[in-house]
């Protein structure tokens, strides 16, 4: 019986420290994001010179409300245009890459959809894309172009889809062509593709293995709150990501050997990655 009842305040106190870190992630994450979308959306309507620092900071305060630490090897290039070209494992790869630099990202169409995060993704002046209509293709990748040609860095995740973590998908090829739109458009020679492993590898210190490691991945059919809330309460993850070396896409470059390069790039720095954290 005292072991049970022992067991039983175990549980307890587990869960109150686990409600107690919702808790205080969402007065974080809540405290963070009204005033910056609010000073964010101010400065997109006077249409102010620097459109990127905000989203910036709001980044790093949701890292900071779900208890995610980053760890950066290598460095962001500093040349524009740049197209991050990027694995994706979780919603939460957005606020990662988001922290580090003055970036926008290319998202799936029907994120622009849903409720606040939609218009917060609007905030950050996301470039929203429908991999199903392949008749709008070109469209998409000249929105892409311009934005690239006009300066900008912009995140592909280019799996086009979540995985769990373990592994990288094939890239898709189609919006690198984006790059040489960006070309035609005036942006000076070369655009900078730069390959970005991303990598959750501990948990509350401890190496997450192929298993737990899909506990931070976000796979497609997952419902989100869920998700969120989970990770509101378990905290302490820690995520590398590995910049690689940029390949420089000029006017005769081949948009799908260039996407094959990054995908070999990324997924050799996501394996070193995982196996240092072994």
């Amino acid at each position: 019986m005292d072991r049970r009842r022992a067991a039983r305040e175990t549980n307890r106190s587990g869960d109150m420290i686990g409600w107690g870190r919702t808790a205080a992630g969402l007065v974080t994450a809540v405290g963070a994001t009204v005033p910056l979308a609010t000073a964010q959306a101010l400065a997109l309507r006077l249409n102010a010179p620097d459109k990127a620092t905000l989203p910036r900071l709001w980044h790093r305060s949701c890292l900071q409300a779900l208890g995610i630490r980053v760890r950066v090897t290598g460095r962001m290039e500093t040349s524009r245009p740049l197209l991050l070209a990027a694995n994706h494992v979780s919603w939460t790869d957005i606020h990662v890459l988001g922290s580090l630099g003055n970036v926008t990202f290319i998202a799936k169409s029907e994120v622009g959809r849903w409720p606040v995060i939609g218009w917060l993704s609007r905030l950050q002046r996301t470039v929203f894309i429908d991999r199903s209509q392949r008749r709008t293709a070109g469209d998409q990748a000249r929105e892409i172009g311009q934005r690239l040609a006009a300066g900008e860095a912009l995140v592909l995740f280019a799996e086009g889809t979540t995985s769990d973590g373990n592994f990288v998908s094939p890239f898709r090829s189609s919006l690198f062509g984006a790059a040489s739109i960006a070309l035609e458009a005036g942006a000076p020679a070369p655009v900078a593709v730069q390959p970005v492993a991303i990598a959750y590898t501990r948990f509350h210190g401890m190496p997450m293995g192929r298993y737990f490691r899909r506990r931070a991945a976000w796979i497609g059919d997952q419902d989100l709150l869920p998700h969120v809330l989970q990770l509101l309460e378990e905290g302490a993850l820690d995520v590398e990501v590995v910049f690689g070396e940029p390949i420089a896409y000029r006017g005769d470059a081949d948009r799908k050997a260039v996407a094959r390069e990054a995908e070999r790039q990324v997924r050799a720095l996501m394996a070193a990655a995982l196996r240092g954290a072994a």
